[in-house]
């Protein structure tokens, strides 16, 4: 007996083993185990201190950019949530900085602070 396989049944998984040939993951970076090892603490806020500053973009849009986070990306996400909620505007992470969308630099600042964050 000749099987052949179908387009839309083969796997799209580069690697196409059972769950015990799959190389374990990291839970936070999704990295394999054996080859990175996870940081487990992050930089305390107090120990950071962030730039805020305020960038025009095109069309005059204003961002405001919080810079020089030294930690996770998990924290920095819900650093971001935070903010967005509190300021009432849309945001994103790009690389180690927080941008949001307008100019609040002095309500970030005041809700940095009370998070513990030098600025």
């Amino acid at each position: 007996m000749n099987f052949q396989i179908l387009p839309w049944e083969r796997s799209t998984d580069s690697f196409d083993g059972t769950v015990f040939e799959r190389p374990f993951l990291c839970n936070r970076c999704h990295t394999e185990i054996r080859l990175y090892k996870c940081p487990t603490l992050d930089t305390p806020a107090s120990k950071q201190s962030l730039k805020i500053r305020l960038e025009k973009r095109k069309r005059g849009k204003l961002i405001t950019v919080v810079s020089r986070f030294q930690c996770l990306e998990i924290q920095m996400a819900e650093t971001l949530g935070v903010l967005k909620s509190q300021c009432g505007a849309g945001g994103t992470i790009d690389g180690e900085n927080i941008e949001l969308q307008g100019d609040h630099t002095h309500r970030i600042r005041e809700l940095l602070v009370d998070r513990g964050y030098r600025v």
